[in-house]
């Protein structure tokens, strides 16, 4: 299937692009852009020239598959580019706390493992953080090799805020271990969670 890159583009841009490729007479093709409100407009332009429309998310990119019914039904006199603006949503402030090395209770080496799933596993949820919190045990993750190190890793090159409490760190004698984000305070950390939108927790 054809796949045409609009990622970068502002709308209603991949919209038009959309239009085009119907108007051309293809029948098959695939959409990608970058952001959830270009996503929905492509969506809903496909499903209003009766296409068939499925779009899948590629990480931070999403892309979107139309099959067309016939050609005569690519082509609408009565389309206005102004009905499909880039109205993103304000980006809520989402705040996750890791307070623990080990998540659930019976076994300390299962929740380690558990726990491990759930850090790398919190890329894959949209929206992602604002902000993850480490405290207590919690900071044994962000000093100890394994896929969830590798996750916040990533995390924060996506723009995710890594913080970890200082005096846990000093407490576990990590501070010298600390290989993602930054160290902070309590205030800081209660700040946080008082300005947020939403805290998740797993415990």
């Amino acid at each position: 299937m054809e796949t045409i890159d609009c990622r970068g583009m502002n709308c209603p841009e991949p919209v038009l692009q959309a239009k085009a490729a119907l108007e051309q007479g293809r029948l098959q093709f695939a959409i990608l852009v970058d952001n959830q409100a270009s996503c929905e407009n492509v969506l809903r332009f496909g499903r209003s020239r009766g296409c068939r429309v499925v779009s899948v998310q590629q990480g931070s990119d999403f892309e979107i598959r139309l099959i067309a019914p016939d050609q005569a039904a690519a082509v609408d006199p009565e389309f206005r580019a102004a009905d499909y603006p880039c109205e993103i949503p304000v980006s809520k402030k989402i705040v996750y706390v890791i307070a623990s090395d080990c998540m659930g209770r019976g076994s300390d080496e299962l929740g380690w493992a558990l726990l491990q799933t759930y850090v790398s596993t919190i890329g894959q949820v949209s929206p992602l953080p604002w902000r993850i919190l480490f405290y207590n045990g919690g900071v044994k993750l962000v000093a100890t090799a394994g896929k969830a190190l590798e996750a916040l890793q990533k995390l924060e090159g996506q723009g995710v805020e890594i913080w970890s409490c200082g005096t846990c760190l000093e407490f576990f004698h990590l501070e010298e271990d600390l290989q993602v984000g930054r160290t902070t305070n309590m205030y800081d950390i209660l700040e946080s969670m008082a300005m947020a939108d939403k805290v998740v927790s797993p415990f």
